[in-house]
């Protein structure tokens, strides 16, 4: 495993427990867009890709047969574990494995979900490359995740201030990126949603256990932005937001 991915491992088994109680993570209008836009049968079986602490898998489990939660973070996945056992879902289950390499064999799965993982992984053409594999034919892909900016100031910024959070970010790739990835693996894939997320800047540093210093940094990067940052990232003393989207790929 890549020193990036143990890292990614290092940072989320100290604070997985926060995932679990995150109203951000728990809630979203993201979350019932993407169970709309799956418009399933009831018979699927899913894979949550890059699950965190199970709140996508949780919300798709009562509607589909089966879904598999796949982390490679334990820590999460026991998080998984207790959140399926607090609401009665016993067609939840868990597996450690890595995005960018599935342990699953070809044509497993009728839909791979994966929500607010994506910006933590180095390969994404490769993860999704992964997706196409394990899918059925006719199978399908809905991603929700924070989406970069085409402009290169906003970006640099907006990517600054999410790495000095959270030193396994990687990259919050922009909605032309995403569909990229998807063309290439031979899916057709369109954004399905638009969202808005808000970030209380003590809520957001606490639950990864943001490092004094990094929290100053973030501030010093709060007040240094340019205009058009501030705008586009709504920066305020309280925080800030992220454009997010949903891709569906098919």
């Amino acid at each position: 495993m890549s020193d990036l991915k143990t890292s990614v491992q290092q940072q989320f088994d100290r604070v997985a427990a926060n995932y679990r109680t995150s109203a951000v993570h728990a809630l979203g209008e993201d979350l019932q867009q993407m169970v709309a836009l799956a418009d399933l049968r009831g018979d699927e079986r899913v894979l949550d890709a890059g699950c965190g602490a199970g709140h996508t898998a949780a919300a798709f489990a009562p509607r589909t047969a089966e879904v598999v939660a796949v982390d490679f973070t334990e820590s999460m996945l026991r998080q998984v574990a207790l959140l399926a056992a607090e609401r009665g879902l016993t067609n939840l289950t868990t597996r450690v494995g890595d995005v960018e390499n599935l342990p699953f064999g070809d044509s497993e799965f009728d839909l791979v979900v994966s929500r607010y993982s994506a910006h933590h992984w180095p390969h994404p053409a490769q993860a999704i490359a992964e997706f196409r594999r394990v899918l059925k034919p006719g199978g399908r892909v809905i991603l929700s995740d924070v989406v970069g900016f085409d402009d290169p100031t906003c970006d640099t910024y907006l990517n600054a201030i999410e790495l000095l959070r959270d030193p396994s970010h990687v990259r919050d790739y922009t909605e032309p990126e995403w569909l990229e990835f998807f063309a290439s693996a031979g899916f057709s894939a369109e954004i399905g949603f638009h969202f808005r997320i808000e970030l209380e800047f003590e809520n957001w540093t606490q639950r990864m256990a943001t490092s004094e210093v990094n929290r100053a940094a973030i501030r010093s990067l709060y007040a240094s932005a340019p205009a058009e940052v501030k705008t586009a990232m709504g920066i305020s003393q309280a925080g800030h937001e992220f454009a997010c989207a949903v891709v569906c790929a098919g």
